[in-house]
């Protein structure tokens, strides 16, 4: 808590001993109060106790240690790719998916002064979202914690040449003028975030949505291993929407790869198409089956 600067730290104090009270009720997130996975947090659950953490690694504790009932992390950025380790931290914390929201991405400028500015401090997901307004300005972009922990950075240093890029609810959290607003690349900038819990979801309660299922897998050493484990996907008819391949460990022989699909387990063509998937992979693990919040068309 006290990694936070001193003008996010009496709020972040006081949401953390309002979960304390209610904890099947509070929602983790990385950042400091007015970030936007606190916003998606309250988008996505309005009757949600916010519980802000330092790192993305003390929300998910928060979550396993019975603190918070669920974890709203983000996971990728229309604009900028893959948030964090996020590939790493889900497999490691034993949690599950059990819901996804997409955020609508807007950033203003903000500052103890009207500028003009040297440094701009924010989370380096931001910073890439906002390079090139911050490239045309010749502001050096300056990485932090999180967005709203940089606009509280900004108060607490009194630089008057250093400013933020967060959303706009931080500049009135932590009392600084707003230079600018629309800082972002992109209109259409969006991040999706995953929600986590202890529990997995049944499959068979999704029966009536559209669902989207979750899972990481290590093929065999072997030629055209991806392709073959890939191909019940297509025989079958199911939607994979998203795969990406991370390495474990430091020879590079082991390529592990998340992916999302549409669809459930208990649906005959996925069942069909994990099955085959499992027998030319060495590990694979589900990570979750959630309702589709956002059409993959």
């Amino acid at each position: 808590m006290h990694s936070f600067p001193a003008p996010a730290l009496a709020l972040v104090e006081q949401m953390s001993a309002a979960a304390a009270e209610d904890p099947a009720r509070a929602v983790a997130f990385q950042g400091a109060p007015g970030c936007n996975s606190h916003r998606a947090a309250m988008e996505y659950a309005p009757e949600c106790l916010p519980l802000p953490c330092f790192s993305f690694e003390d929300a998910l504790e928060a979550v396993k240690a019975g603190r918070a009932g669920a974890a709203m992390i983000p996971i990728e950025n229309s604009q900028h790719g893959r948030v964090a380790d996020i590939h790493f931290l889900l497999p490691e914390s034993g949690l599950s998916i059990v819901g996804e929201h997409f955020l609508q991405i807007g950033y203003a400028v903000m500052g103890v002064s009207e500028g003009p500015f040297e440094a701009a401090y924010s989370h380096p997901q931001a910073l890439g979202q906002t390079r090139l307004y911050l490239r045309q300005r010749g502001i050096v972009p300056m990485a932090y914690a999180d967005t709203a922990g940089a606009a509280a950075f900004v108060k607490e240093m009194g630089d008057p040449k250093a400013c933020a890029i967060a959303p706009r609810i931080a500049a009135e959290i932590y009392g600084l003028k707003i230079v600018d607003e629309g800082a972002e690349d992109a209109a259409d900038n969006t991040t999706r975030f995953v929600v986590l819990a202890k529990e997995a979801l049944d499959p068979a309660s999704l029966a009536d949505d559209v669902a989207m299922t979750t899972f990481v897998f290590e093929v065999k050493n072997v030629p055209a291993a991806l392709y073959k484990a890939l191909g019940g996907f297509a025989t079958n008819g199911v939607n994979m929407t998203k795969l990406e391949s991370y390495q474990t460990g430091a020879t590079f022989h082991a390529t592990m790869f998340y992916a999302d699909i549409v669809g459930r387990p208990g649906e005959a063509p996925v069942d069909r198409a994990l099955e085959e998937l499992a027998f030319h992979c060495k590990e694979l693990r589900m990570l979750g089956s959630y309702r589709q919040a956002r059409s993959r068309g």
